[in-house]
């Protein structure tokens, strides 16, 4: 079983418990202190005397098997040049749920989309929604009346109206 703490202050663990049977202390009194067994000191020392200082060093732990293999995740990522219309869905919204049943249906693996969600924005793509806009809106017409009309009817500051904080 892994001792609680970070790599970096079991490491520090280690170093002090060798720093101090140098000085003396007896491999007991260390474990002591430190709230471990003799056991664990006399392995630190020993790793001390083979390796030096790199034989205390904290090794990474390397986390759980990925699920998806690195091009399986550049195919996900690919997916986003897509609409998710060309997947059967009935509207242009990506969704975590939906990529999660994207990937369910081409590599049989199941995530849940809160994950999804986390794994998507560590490869920065976020949520996006479509900017909504009316059928029957003009765009040549909005930049004439920008253009036109909306300098004209724009209220500048009234007299005495103070405007600066």
């Amino acid at each position: 079983m892994r001792p609680h703490g970070t790599g970096a202050e079991l490491e520090r663990r280690r170093r002090l418990a060798v720093a101090r049977v140098r000085s003396d202390y007896t491999q007991q009194e260390v474990a002591d202190f430190l709230g471990v067994t003799a056991r664990s000191v006399q392995r630190w020392i020993r790793a001390y005397r083979e390796h030096g200082m790199a034989g205390l060093k904290a090794k990474p732990h390397p986390g759980p098997k990925p699920k998806l293999s690195p091009a399986q995740e550049r195919q996900v990522l690919q997916w986003f040049r897509r609409s998710p219309r060309a997947f059967g869905f009935c509207t242009e919204l990506w969704s975590a749920s939906r990529v999660t049943q994207v990937i369910q249906r081409k590599f049989h693996k199941k995530f849940h989309p809160h994950y999804i969600n986390q794994w998507l924005a560590e490869r920065r793509i976020t949520p996006q929604k479509p900017e909504r806009q009316a059928r029957e809106r003009n765009e040549r017409e909005v930049r004439r009346w920008l253009r036109e009309e909306w300098p004209r009817i724009k209220k500048s500051p009234g007299v005495g109206v103070h405007t600066s904080f």
